[in-house]
This record gives structure tokens, C-alpha cells and sequence, in this order.
């Protein structure tokens, strides 16, 4: 293969190494196979038009050419001129699928589907970038600029992801834009031949002991030093730079009102569901999103928490991004519940529509035990689950056992302070709050003896006492202004009660945030309880320590007040039934079933109401879970053997070379020359001669012996920092080990005795193999170890950098296999030249 056919296939894999990265974005990975293929075609027209030759800027463009044909093919065959020519109709379709990836994008999760809009663009960007790797580094023998385009794919996939890709991407990545530049500086000097100073063939390097020079390095490879250096710059530059959005694919927030994880799936994103709540509450038809059937007593209580919102920056209350964790067996007990509160447990059953899709999961609160299918994460501080990745409550069935919290007003008033992290975070407030809340605020609680009866008299303000009317219609400010004005115009609905209130209270000290579900919903007569569209509330929820998070229920004409914010009343007899309390919040009557608001259309594709609840017991544990695991084993155990591969050669090169039989591979290694060479700087070298008297003869095997103690020296000192010299003669390079090294005493003296045991072996008429040879090698390597610092030692161990030597050997055995088959191939080369070539011959 020629120069450029291996820069070539080199850039080819370079490019799909960095493409990896990618892979984690779109689920299925099939469209891997397909960049790939096409890839390869754009690959192998750029070395076809190479060898015609084309001018540069023409071989780019017929890539170019082929690779909007395979895409049209591909992607716009039914528009296409025969399938295959494009046209303003394949255009106008490229345009289309385009725009339909671009709002997948901000749609999907991670992973998105691949649609053919998304598959469009990841193929579409991998050739792209295949294009301008192969003309940088091909095409205009460029290779060092060619890492430019392939950091902008790994960046772009790493900043996609959110932070997630995982390093084994850019390892790949940066695996390839080296092997790129190797294969580059490899093609430049094959071209010169041997260069002084500069890399030499495996079968020469060891001639005199030494690989390299302390020379400066050349110029591709400085060139290739200062890209790495800034690509590993705006590698951890631009992922951090990139917008953190709060939507589909780049922020890995899902549909809907509910949010998403992470591309790593370790965090939640803040979210703000609060934009479609107004929207739910105006819908002309209270479509049914949810049904289920409970064991409480009553459905005063079964509020279907989605997720509290717990941070207000001043322009809206948000919920903070906080780790997530795989969903525990037994969810933990809630924060600041006391066993002397009086609880319930309860079971619900639960079934979402097919058309209610968001990623947040409704459940009562507090949760105990969830029993779900799919991939669903746990988030401890709110005590939600949210859906990883792709996952939404589209049609989902589960199980949710729960407690009812039944704390008395006696119990709330005497709440001892909130723990001081608790009340440090829960109490914040912008600067920019107005003061005629917190003055509101004063006002309202005057004369209150506790924050239990603060949040008492709030809540009776807003809901009986302050004169606030409901309203949906209201714009649903959220900031501080909002607040401000909400309390001026008296007029809104749940929004502006719950975060009024939560504000209220902050600036009072009590702890306080948002939660934002559903209502009770309505009770049918099959005993299950729907839930519709209309049902979307939000209120607040206060913690006092003992009883935990309190919800209230400040909106008027909505929901149910709790049995601890009513007045005590004596319990009436037959003749005295129990009535309303006076001011208390009710849940509006339901004129109709939501689930017959559906239309027509809807209804017969399956996408209206929610199905029967049924119980779903929690997952068993099976026997994938002991596969998994032992595929997991198998992949870390593979992992530590291959780190561990430069290890385990040099522990076995050291010990062949320091064995008692050096065989030929060893000679060869050690540059011991073959009979009646020239050895360097010397006459030619008779292993077998005798010097008369039969004493002193040296045999190939003594001499080889030497020369591979030798270069277990020179690789010994190599892997703690001092680089090979094969400009320098053994004992130069003897004194320069011993400098260097920081040598004395006995392995100094071992230095200089190997290197004139060397001597004798290269330039000696009469060769004569030196004694102790394993014992001076071990001494030099103790003496270069201890003088160096611990890093240094610990790579010398784990990752020595003499054990590039193994690509050194595959390279060469690379190169012999190609000679070989450009000989073989030499004769049909000559026949088909005669066939081409035009007899001169006259009959």
C-alpha cells in the first residue's frame, strides 16, 4: 500500500473513532453502519481521483460530488433524477428533513429516536467532517491541522450530551487524530529515506543502543504538539461554553411540564412545568390524564405530587438540579417526620393516557414503595421520580404505597426550629423582592405566636380573608413583580396563591417551596378516581420539624384545606349534619366524565383516557441481573489486561534478554550484525573466530547475550526519562546513562563495564563476551529507579515508554506483508501495462 493509501485509511478511521462520540445521542446506533459505509466510499474515491491525478481542489470537489449523490440516494431516492441525481426536489427534501431533525432535537431526549431528520444530520455531519479530515490530511499532506475538525465532532457530541460523554470517546478520539499524525510522519520519511536525528527502522534503531536524539523534534511533530495542546483546550472550552437549554435533546429534558436527566443520567435539569399548568387549566375540554383506585379513606388527601419547585431567583421559582439515583426498594423515611405523628399507610394504583406524556411521575406524598416499569430514576430531595432518558408516563401503569400524615395543631405549633441547612436553603429570597411583601407579610401574621399560626393566618388570608378572587385568565407572572402586583390586584389563580404564599413565608423564616400535580380528581362509579386536564394545581408546602413537609391550600375555590388549618368544631349528632366549613376550598363539581371530552378521533386510536388501574408488584430479581454482572467482570477484567499489556512486555523482554539463551529474534533485537557484516564503526565481526589458543572464543549466542543486556540498559533508562542517542558510541552513551541518571558508586561502575563488554563484542578482533551481565543490568535499573520521583517510577512500571518498541514491530511486519505483495503483484502490473500500451512493432 502506498504512502497515501495508509494516510488515507488512517483518516478513515480517525474520523469514525471521533464519530463514537456521537453514538450515545441517538438510539438505535444503526445509523453508525451507515456513516460508515459511506464514509468508506467517499474515502475510496478520494484515493481513486489521487492516482489519476486530479488537481487538488478538483479530488475535493468529486468527494464532495459522490457524497451528495450517496446522500441523495439515501435519503431522497423517491425525489431524485433515477434515484440518484439531485434535484430541486431532493433538495427541497433535504431541506425538510433538516428542519424535521432540528425539532426532534429540541424534542427528544437523549437518546433521541432516530428519525430520518436526525439520522440526516449526524450522517451527514460525519462526512462532512470525513471530507475535510481526508482533504487536510490527504489530500494537501496536512495531517496536524486535521485534528481542528475532528475535535469539532467530538466537542459538538460532548456538549450535546451535557458533560456525559464518557472519556472512552475522547480516548478514541484522540487515539485516532494520533494515529493520523504517525502515519503522516511515517509517509514523510519514506519519502527521504533514513534522516540523522530522526526516527529509524525497528531492524536499525539498536545498532548502537540508542532509538532517538536529543535533537529538537521535527517539524510535523511540533506542529502536531502545539494542536494537541489546543485541541485539549477547547475540548474542555467549548463543552462548558455551550448554552445549557432546557428542552429535548441539548438539555435532556423531555415533553411536557415534567423535565429530564443529564446525558449521564446524574442530575436532573432545572425545569419550569408552570408554562403548560395555565394552559391545562383553560383547556375547552378536562380530557382525562390519569385514573386510579386507593385504599384512603378519603381522596381529600391523595394530592398526585409531580415535583416541588424549590428555588426562586426572582424571576421564577424553578426546581434545582440535584443528583439523581437508581429508584430504592423502600423509598427513605420523609425528612423530619416524627414517629409520634400519626400516619397511614395507603396503596394507589395508578394508569396515565397514552396521550399524557411528560417525564416527571404523579404520585401521591409522600411516596414509601414504587412499583413501575421502565427507566425511571430517583431524586432524594423532592422525593420524585423522573424518567431517564427517553422515558415519559405515556400510557404507564404502577403501584405507589404512600402515608397519609395526619399531624395535630398541637404538634404543629410546638415545632422545634428547622435544622440549619434545611432553613439556610429554603428561606432565600432575591434582593430584588419587593418590600410590600415581606411588610404583607408582618401584616397578615400580626400577633401570631408560632410559624405554625403564621402559615395559618397566610393561608386564611388568601383563601377566605383577604378578599382574592380566582382567576385563570390572569397572566401567570412568576418574578417578583408578579408577586407584588398579584397582592395589589387580588385576582389569579393557583400560581400566583402558591407562590405568594411560599414567598410570604421565606421572608417570615419558615421553610417553603412549590409543589406543582394534580388534584384529588373526581370519583366515578366504578370506584376509580379520574383525573383530568383541569385538575392541574400547584400549592405550597411548609416543613416543620417533626411533622416534615406541610402542604396548605391557599386558592380559593380549589381543592381541599387540610383537617389541620380548620377551626375545631364539636362533632354534631344525627340531628346536626356535618357541614362545610365556612371559607373551606372545594373541589368544583364535574358535569362530565373527562374521559368522554375526548374526540372522536382520539378516542378510537387508543389516546384518550387512562386504562384500568391494575396493582404492579415491584420487579424480581432474575438471573440477567447474575449475567449482567458477569459481563461487567468481564469488562473490567478485560480493561486491567489491556492497561496493563505495556507491563506484562516488558516484563517478559526483560527476562528474555537477560536469559541464559539468546536465540536469533534477540540477536536481531539487540543489532547483533550477521556474520561478515560490517559492524558499525568497526571492521567486520567474526563470532566464531578463535584467537589461537582456544581460549576466549566468543559464539554468537555469548555475543548476543551482551548486545541484549545492553539494550535492557538503554530501555531501562529510556523508561525513566532518558531518551535513546544511536548517534553516540557504548561508552559515550555509558557516560551520558550515568549524567543523566544521577548514577554512583556501583551501578555507575556497572554502566561503564556493560558498555566496554559492548565494545568488545562490536569492535574487537577477537571478541570476548563480558561476565555478570544480568547482575550490572539489575543494578543500573535499581540505580536509575531510585533517582527518580514516584510519578516517574510508577509510569516506568505501569506504562514504559520503551514498550513502543511493539508498534515499532508491527509497523515493520506491516511493511514486510505490503513488499511482499507488491512484489507478487508486480507481474500483473507489467501484463496489464502491456495490454495498455500500444505495440510499436509493424508486421
Amino acid at each position: 500500500m502506498s504512502g497515501r493509501g495508509r494516510l488515507a485509511v488512517c483518516a478513515f478511521a480517525a474520523t469514525l473513532m471521533a464519530a463514537g462520540a456521537l453514538l450515545p445521542l441517538v438510539d438505535p446506533p444503526h445509523w453508525m453502519f451507515q456513516a460508515a459505509f459511506l464514509l468508506a466510499i467517499q474515502t475510496g474515491v478520494g484515493a481513486l481521483t489521487r492516482r489519476v491525478p486530479l488537481a487538488r481542489p478538483l479530488t475535493v470537489a468529486v468527494q464532495a460530488l459522490v457524497t451528495l449523490l450517496a446522500l441523495t440516494l439515501v435519503f431522497a431516492r423517491g425525489q431524485a433524477f433515477l434515484g440518484v441525481l439531485p434535484g430541486p426536489d431532493s433538495f427541497a427534501r433535504f431541506g425538510e428533513l433538516l428542519r424535521a431533525g432540528a425539532d426532534d432535537v429540541g424534542r427528544y431526549a437523549i437518546p433521541a429516536p432516530g428519525t430520518d431528520g436526525i439520522r440526516l444530520m449526524v450522517i451527514g455531519g460525519v462526512l462532512v467532517i470525513g471530507l475535510a479530515v481526508d482533504a487536510l490530511a490527504v489530500t494537501f499532506r496536512s495531517a496536524a491541522p486535521a485534528g481542528l475538525p475532528l475535535l469539532a465532532l467530538y466537542s459538538v457530541a460532548a456538549g450535546l450530551s451535557g458533560g456525559g460523554t464518557s472519556w472512552l470517546w475522547f480516548l478514541l478520539a484522540a487515539s485516532g487524530y494520533l494515529v493520523l499524525l504517525l502515519a503522516e510522519g511515517r509517509d514523510r520519511l519514506s519519502q527521504w529515506g533514513r534522516v540523522f536525528g530522526g526516527a529509524t527502522t525497528a531492524r536499525k534503531r539498536s545498532a548502537g543502543g540508542f532509538d532517538r536524539s536529543e535533537g529538537r523534534p521535527q517539524a510535523p511533530v511540533r506542529a502536531g504538539r502545539r494542536i494537541g495542546v489546543l485541541a485539549l483546550g477547547v475540548a474542555l472550552v467549548v463543552p462548558a461554553a455551550l448554552p445549557a437549554l432546557d428542552g429535548g435533546l441539548i438539555g435532556g429534558v423531555g415533553n411536557g411540564p415534567g423535565g429530564g436527566i443529564g446525558g449521564g443520567g446524574g442530575t436532573i435539569s432545572a425545569v419550569n412545568p408552570l408554562v403548560s399548568l395555565q394552559d391545562n387549566l383553560n383547556q375547552p375540554q378536562n380530557r382525562e390524564v390519569l385514573r386510579y383506585r386507593s385504599n384512603a379513606p378519603a381522596n381529600q388527601d391523595m394530592y398526585l405530587r409531580i415535583l416541588a419547585l424549590d428555588r426562586f431567583d426572582g424571576t421564577s421559582w424553578r426546581s434545582s438540579e440535584r443528583k439523581v439515583t437508581n429508584v430504592p426498594e423502600r423509598l427513605p423515611e420523609p425528612t423530619g417526620l416524627s414517629p409520634a405523628v400519626q400516619v397511614t399507610e395507603v396503596r394507589t394504583n395508578l394508569s396515565a393516557a397514552g396521550s399524557y406524556k411528560q417525564n416527571w411521575l404523579p404520585m401521591p406524598y409522600p411516596a414509601t414503595t414504587v412499583a413501575i416499569d421502565g427507566r425511571w430514576r430517583y431524586e432524594p430531595a423532592g422525593r420524585t421520580l423522573v424518567g431517564d432518558r427517553d422515558q415519559t408516563t405515556a400510557g404507564v401503569q404502577y403501584s405507589v404505597n404512600s402515608l397519609i400524615v395526619k399531624p395535630t395543631q398541637e404538634q404543629l405549633a410546638a415545632a422545634s426550629p428547622a435544622p440549619a441547612a434545611l432553613l439556610h436553603e429554603y428561606t432565600r429570597v432575591p434582593e430584588a423582592l419587593p418590600d410590600d411583601v415581606r411588610q404583607t407579610a408582618l401584616t397578615v401574621t400580626k400577633g401570631a405566636a408560632n410559624d405554625y399560626e403564621r402559615a395559618k393566618k397566610l393561608e386564611d388570608w388568601f383563601s377566605v380573608d383577604g378578599g382574592f378572587t380566582y382567576n385563570t385568565d390572569v397572566r401567570s407572572g412568576t418574578g417578583v413583580t408578579a408577586i407584588s402586583r398579584f397582592l395589589k390586584q387580588k385576582e389569579g389563580f393557583c400560581v400566583h396563591f402558591s407562590f405568594s404564599m411560599a414567598a410570604m413565608a421565606r421572608t417570615l423564616g419558615i421553610p417553603a417551596r412549590v409543589a406543582v400535580g394534580f388534584q384529588p380528581g373526581a370519583t366515578q362509579s366504578d370506584g376509580t378516581v379520574s383525573v383530568g386536564l383541569r385538575d392541574a394545581h400547584a400549592w405550597p408546602e411548609l416543613y416543620f420539624e417533626g411533622v416534615g413537609w406541610t402542604r396548605f391550600e391557599p386558592t380559593p375555590s380549589r381543592g381541599f384545606r387540610p383537617e389541620y388549618t380548620q377551626e375545631q368544631t364539636p362533632v354534631g349528632g344525627p340531628s346536626d349534619p356535618a357541614q362545610p366549613e365556612a371559607g373551606a376550598s372545594v373541589a368544583p363539581e364535574q358535569s362530565e366524565r373527562p374521559q368522554d371530552a375526548c374526540p372522536r378521533q382520539e378516542r378510537q386510536l387508543g389516546q384518550c383516557g387512562a386504562a384500568e388501574p391494575r396493582d404492579v408488584q415491584p420487579p424480581q430479581a432474575d438471573d440477567s441481573s447474575v449475567g449482567t454482572v458477569l459481563l461487567t467482570a468481564f469488562g473490567i477484567v478485560a480493561g486491567l489486561l489491556l492497561l496493563s499489556v505495556p507491563l506484562l512486555w516488558r516484563v517478559v523482554t526483560r527476562s528474555r534478554r537477560l536469559a541464559g539463551s539468546v536465540r536469533g529474534p534477540v540477536k536481531e533485537e539487540a543489532g547483533l550484525p550477521p556474520s561478515g557484516a560490517d559492524s558499525p564503526g568497526g571492521p567486520a565481526v567474526n563470532l566464531d573466530a578463535d584467537d589461537g589458543a582456544g581460549a576466549g572464543r566468543t559464539t554468537a549466542a555469548e555475543a548476543g547475550r551482551t548486545l541484549a543486556a545492553w539494550q535492557e540498559v538503554t530501555d531501562s533508562a529510556w523508561d525513566v526519562g532518558i531518551l535513546p542517542d544511536d548517534s553516540l558510541t557504548p561508552r559515550k552513551a555509558a557516560a551520558r546513562i550515568v549524567r543523566l541518571g544521577k548514577l554512583e558508586d556501583e551501578p555507575a561502575a556497572a554502566v561503564h563495564r556493560m558498555a566496554r563488554s559492548v565494545e568488545q563484542v562490536l569492535y574487537a578482533r577477537v571478541p570476548r563476551s563480558g561476565t555478570g551481565l544480568r547482575e550490572d543490568a539489575r543494578r543500573i535499573q535499581a540505580g536509575l529507579i531510585d533517582g527518580v520521583g514516584f510519578w516517574t517510577r510508577m509510569r516506568a512500571l505501569l506504562l514504559p515508554r520503551s514498550s513502543v518498541r511493539v508498534v515499532w514491530a508491527l509497523t515493520e511486519r506491516w511493511s514486510a506483508v505490503t513488499d511482499r505483495w507488491n512484489v507478487r503483484r508486480l507481474p500483473l502490473d507489467r501484463w496489464a501495462q502491456t495490454l495498455r500500451r500500444p505495440s510499436r512493432q509493424r508486421g
